[in-house]
């Protein structure tokens, strides 16, 4: 049974300073006159696909036999480890979620191998088009890595293949202010009464602190709660909202 939908969201880390050689230092850094905004801009790192690197694609492909949806959760991770030359360590999470572990490379190559097999599926995600698909593209490009499709097709307010749930929640307009103020994913969770993927204390601020400690599985875990809360969000939305 082919999959309808494939619900995603990435985890994404700041390269160290070290990374960089001077000229791309005093770039990053230009202009940072106290510590603190030095440690703003190194902090934000993990904002940029070249500054910063995917530690965790997290997916929910979704399957209908007509009566009910269901749910296989997968999650790549990011083994500092591991090789290029590698293949996927696969293993289970502690939720039971399938786990495979290798390089930003492999897993890029795996997450475009999965898109070519399934062409006609269609992503969903909160925020994708304006962070998660710009990332993978770029991600990949850095790698010398050909996408199998192009998640930036189309326009700001015309696209097909994908709905971003925060373009739909807002109308396409995305105001900083009024009925069509932009929120983050908490708040609309809360607002359609989900449970928040936060609520085990994880969020995206903790990430970097987390891959730093080598607990890859909290992070994938956190990724994997993004993805389901993602899915009740769309079926909150399509239900009344969806025309």
């Amino acid at each position: 049974m082919e999959p309808s939908y494939l619900v995603f969201d990435l985890e994404t880390v700041g390269f160290p300073l070290e990374h960089f050689d001077d000229v791309q230092q005093e770039y990053l850094l230009r202009s940072a006159a106290t510590d603190e905004d030095r440690e703003k801009r190194i902090n934000e790192f993990g904002l940029s696909p070249m500054t910063g690197f995917i530690s965790c694609i997290g997916m929910q492909m979704m399957t209908s036999d007509g009566a009910e949806w269901n749910a296989k959760q997968v999650a790549y991770s990011l083994d500092p480890a591991m090789s290029d030359d590698e293949k996927f360590a696969q293993t289970s999470l502690p939720s039971g979620a399938t786990w495979y572990r290798g390089s930003e490379r492999v897993m890029l190559e795996s997450f475009w191998k999965l898109l070519a097999h399934h062409r006609g599926i269609t992503l969903i995600s909160f925020n994708g088009r304006n962070f998660d698909a710009p990332w993978l593209m770029l991600r990949s490009a850095v790698h010398g890595i050909r996408p199998s499709r192009n998640l930036m097709d189309g326009t700001k307010f015309n696209y097909s293949g994908h709905i971003d749930l925060i373009d739909r929640l807002t109308f396409f307009q995305g105001a900083a202010s009024g009925a069509t103020r932009k929120f983050n994913f908490d708040f609309y969770a809360k607002s359609f009464g989900i449970a928040s993927p936060k609520a085990s204390g994880v969020d995206g601020s903790k990430v970097g602190d987390l891959f730093e400690q080598g607990d890859h599985t909290s992070i994938a875990e956190y990724c994997l709660r993004d993805v389901a809360s993602t899915w009740e969000l769309f079926k909150a939305w399509e239900a009344v909202l969806r025309f």
